[in-house]
């Protein structure tokens, strides 16, 4: 594996590499930090290597993380303001928590970062002006964690287990669990849905944050061939 990224790196077809992860346990616990650390810097466009990481910590980064930089992205276009607000982030994952907490620094919010260890977590959710989850547990964040007119960023992505699962979620008779009647799958994210009722704002899943890291990562992509380029951008 770690030939063929360099074998990539090496290649001038090849504007940007972006890894899978988790990768298979079989390779070894090492193994995504080894493949990360032998990307090229400058191909790296999701900003794991650590250049790129460094940088970002630094607030010059060149390419950023793409499903933090879709978050950012979303809250410009929606006039949502930054500067000074509390914002609290559940999850310290390397590939969103982390990021994203950093990139909310660097636009002068207030940030806390809670996990698994935080000490009456939904009260510490409950001082946001601006809530992201990023935690991988569907419908985990109810209205318990969410104070009223407070903006909520979803960012998990989790499958639906059964029809049960579906009506615990959704209630019995929505769209939803009739849609998972229908297809015999479906995801739901980390935010319940009874927190619409409470958030000013919150993003659908499936529908919101995704496509934002798709379009993010391919402008990664386009800045990285430029650079390689020569071209400057404006």
């Amino acid at each position: 594996m770690l030939a063929v990224v360099r074998q990539l790196n090496a290649d001038p077809a090849c504007d940007g590499i972006l890894v899978q992860s988790p990768l298979p346990h079989a390779l070894g616990k090492d193994a995504e930090q080894l493949v990360f650390d032998t990307i090229d810097p400058a191909k790296d466009v999701d900003c794991f290597h650590p250049e790129n990481v460094g940088r970002l910590v630094q607030g010059r980064a060149v390419l950023a993380p793409c499903t933090p930089s879709g978050v950012i992205e979303l809250l410009r276009r929606e006039q949502i303001p930054l500067a000074g607000r509390r914002a609290v982030v559940i999850g310290r994952s390397d590939i969103v928590g982390k990021p994203m907490a950093l990139l909310l620094l660097q636009r002068d919010a207030t940030v806390t970062v809670c996990h698994s260890k935080t000490d009456d977590l939904a009260a510490r959710c409950r001082e946001a002006d601006l809530l992201v989850a990023a935690i991988g547990r569907p419908a985990f964040v109810t209205a318990a964690f969410v104070k009223p007119g407070a903006v909520v960023i979803d960012v998990g992505i989790n499958p639906l287990k059964s029809r049960d699962h579906a009506v615990q979620v959704f209630g019995e008779g929505s769209a939803r669990v009739a849609s998972f009647e229908a297809k015999g799958t479906g995801i739901v994210g980390d935010v319940h849905p009874e927190v619409a009722a409470i958030a000013s704002a919150l993003t659908p899943v499936p529908g919101g944050v995704g496509p934002l890291t798709i379009a993010m990562l391919l402008k990664n992509t386009l800045i990285a061939a430029e650079a390689r380029a020569g071209v400057r951008r404006v």
